[in-house]
């Protein structure tokens, strides 16, 4: 079983009095109000000595139930909600309770780390695709000029050099706020930060103002959270108002963008993809192959930068013009960013489970992705097509106890996009795997009845099967798994890496795998 990753936590904290605590978010205390907080946490496994322990009303149980297992750990206070108020006094700590405690949880963190007035400058991304690379992207991009950065995003969380896997998209309240702190007590300027609409809906994001927020796209996804499109675009809508940023970057590239950009409470620059849509800068892409894209962004004033990326499609040109111009938007200058980008590497980032490159020379192309939604493997399929020279298979499935509306359209886009298809498992988590992969295996035939179709259930087996249809001219991409080091089944986190069997499976039948740049978990 995979263990959750190990959060950052600043060293040393300047303490705060529980009783100010009370006093500065008008709550009532039970018990000594004089103890000294160092931090804050949800967690009673991962508390530590000086930690203001929360409870929370669980799915399965109430957060107070752990008290005293924090207490032990080294607790010294519980905040909690009037259901949790006894459980938590049992525990022998003193006791806050507010009526809503998660909705004052992340500036709680805030004040406990003093991140509400002193921080890293900081660049948040949304939208349903591009997250994660546009934030690698920002973070590697701030290496190459010189600046010590930080990123937290759905694969890695770095605070300089330390780089850790990472576990929720968007980090609980307590979490996040620590990372920040972490980041400013080793020195860290500036810091990417991936923000997803289930973590602005779940208050993790409270506490944080951006200096400049970017928005990617918008498309179906999600919809086992929100009841359709117009409620998932409106919890990231959120994060365009001056209470979440101060200026913002927008890509018009989907028709969602424009509605950003029309309900934004913060000035706004556009971005789009060449002859897409008018906006303030345009991208370009000059130059696809097998290990690089190369693009030219354009600026209003007739600014031109041409770099490249180390990896395929005109969407990742895209994110990469959305994190440039984010960062020229923070105040970097134009000069600085084109000196260190424009040179024959461009950028030199490694975006882990994108489009990810595991095969070597000579050997057929397989591409590892965490794109799970049918828009992300319409641009990924193009992106890997664009460069084919043979034929294109894909490997993919789809989540367990998740959106199941996307399902069918996902199997259609795969068809649509790939000259073979093979479905296979990904997290069925509670569901029935083989329930899941009828539903693609349907939707797959109805769209295409003649089209080469394979079930193999067993991912590992999926693999060496695409390894086994293809030759060296053709490519793969293995959608959904990504940089995951694990898979959800029946709620055990079962230990696996797509990108180290898509090794595997080139070696074993006899051609040379990339060097593996994986983190350890």
């Amino acid at each position: 079983m995979c263990a959750m990753p190990a959060a950052f936590r600043p060293a040393r904290v300047e303490p705060r009095r529980l009783d100010e605590l009370a006093d500065r978010f008008g709550l009532a205390t039970t018990g000594d109000g004089g103890v000294l907080l160092t931090g804050v946490t949800l967690n009673s496994e991962a508390t530590g000595p000086g930690d203001l322990f929360v409870a929370l009303q669980g799915v399965r149980a109430h957060g107070a139930r752990f008290a005293a297992s924090a207490a032990a750990n080294g607790a010294v206070a519980v905040l909690t909600d009037a259901a949790g108020a006894d459980e938590a006094l049992a525990s022998g700590l003193p006791v806050v309770v507010a009526p809503e405690p998660r909705e004052i949880l992340g500036d709680v963190a805030a004040w406990l780390y003093h991140t509400d007035v002193d921080r890293p400058l900081l660049l948040g991304v949304t939208g349903t695709n591009g997250k994660t690379s546009t934030a690698h992207l920002i973070g590697g991009i701030l290496d190459q000029v010189g600046v010590p950065a930080g990123l937290s995003s759905t694969a890695e969380r770095h605070v300089g050099a330390e780089r850790r896997v990472a576990g929720l998209t968007t980090p609980e309240a307590t979490e996040l706020h620590a990372l920040i702190a972490r980041m400013r007590e080793a020195g860290v300027e500036a810091a990417a930060i991936e923000v997803s609409a289930q973590g602005l809906s779940r208050h993790r994001l409270d506490g944080v103002v951006f200096d400049v927020a970017g928005f990617t796209n918008l498309s179906h996804d999600h919809l086992d959270d929100y009841p359709d499109l117009d409620a998932y675009f409106a919890a990231k809508a959120v994060l365009f108002q001056p209470d979440r940023s101060r200026r913002a970057v927008v890509s018009l590239d989907t028709e969602w963008g424009a509605r950003v950009v029309a309900e934004a409470g913060v000035p706004v620059t556009t971005i789009s993809l060449k002859g897409r849509a008018a906006a303030d800068w345009t991208v370009e892409v000059t130059a696809e192959t097998r290990e690089h894209t190369a693009l030219t962004l354009s600026g209003p004033a007739g600014e031109t930068l041409a770099t490249k990326i180390p990896v395929l499609g005109q969407h990742m040109a895209a994110n990469a013009g959305l994190a440039i111009v984010m960062l020229l938007e923070a105040g970097f200058p134009f000069d600085r960013l084109s000196a260190a980008l424009g040179g024959p590497d461009g950028i030199t980032t490694h975006l882990p489970g994108r489009t990810e490159l595991v095969s070597g020379p000579g050997a057929p192309s397989i591409y590892v992705d965490f794109g799970h939604s049918p828009h992300a493997f319409r641009e990924t399929l193009a992106a890997v097509r664009a460069v084919a020279t043979g034929k294109v298979i894909m490997v993919f499935g789809a989540d367990g106890d998740r959106d199941t509306t996307k399902r069918a359209d996902m199997a259609r886009a795969a068809v649509e996009g790939s000259d073979i298809l093979v479905i296979t498992d990904h997290h069925p988590r509670f569901e029935d795997p083989a329930s899941i992969r009828a539903t693609l295996m349907a939707a797959a035939q109805e769209a295409a009845p003649e089209h080469p179709l394979y079930e193999e259930g067993d991912p590992k087996k999926a693999i060496r099967l695409a390894v086994s249809l293809a030759s060296p001219e053709d490519s793969i991409l293995w959608a959904g798994p990504g940089h995951q080091n694990y898979r959800d089944i029946q709620g055990v986190r079962t230990p696996y890496s797509a990108r180290h069997e898509a090794r595997s499976a080139l070696q074993e039948a006899g051609y040379q795998a990339a060097p593996s740049r994986d983190l350890a978990s």
